[in-house]
């Protein structure tokens, strides 16, 4: 029995001994150089990849999604609109690109809600950008996983040229090629899908206003 209690006092004291070094280290050493190396090396990504306008005030981040639409829910049509999201506020409320509130519906497939859903989006993106209805790509009407999606499809861009063109009184060829120039090709070459970056297209739009 006296020998239990002795491995187990030695077992007990051990086990503190390396909780107080590895508290200590964590706190002390290795988070000071972490957040050392990310503000002196990737100052801009440690600090959220914030983008601002031409005034220098923040307007976002270069990896997460926005909403463009007006305070009733309307696309603005001067912009590129987003994928769907449907992130909700702290009540459960619909609010579009809640970062606070990241994830998507998981709805299946074949949920009748979901179908709907899409079917309503793909009616109004047709109505919006004056196309039929079998135009308009997948990613206009589903929400990413993640419902902060910062990227659409080059389909979908192209999509909403000729749009964004007539609002802002500029040539299709100019925003085509704004357009070129924020779409980013697949990782590594082969991996994902290549996809245009809505906040920092939108935000050069503003820029050459």
């Amino acid at each position: 029995m006296r020998l239990f209690e002795t491995l187990h006092a030695r077992t007990l004291v051990a086990a503190l001994k390396a909780m107080v070094v590895l508290t200590l280290f964590i706190a002390l050493i290795y988070t000071p150089a972490v957040t050392l190396v990310g503000q002196g090396l990737f100052h801009d990504q440690a600090n959220g990849s914030l983008i601002t306008d031409s005034q220098g005030k923040v307007i976002g981040s270069r990896y997460i999604g926005q909403s463009f639409l007006d305070k009733k829910g309307r696309p603005l049509v001067r912009y590129f609109q987003s994928r769907p999201s449907v992130t909700t506020d702290a009540q459960g409320k619909d609010l579009p690109y809640n970062a606070g509130s990241s994830g998507g519906s998981n709805l299946g497939t074949s949920d009748a809600t979901l179908l709907q859903a899409i079917r309503q989006r793909r009616a109004a993106v047709a109505k919006l950008e004056k196309v039929s209805p079998d135009k308009v790509p997948a990613d206009a009407v589903t929400a990413s996983a993640s419902g902060l999606d910062y990227q659409i499809s080059p389909a979908y861009a192209s999509l909403q040229v000729n749009r964004v063109a007539r609002a802002r009184h500029m040539s299709p060829a100019s925003v085509e090629a704004l357009v070129q120039r924020y779409t980013s090709g697949r990782g590594l070459g082969f991996i994902g899908d290549p996809g245009v970056n809505v906040v920092l297209l939108n935000a050069a739009l503003d820029r050459m206003r």
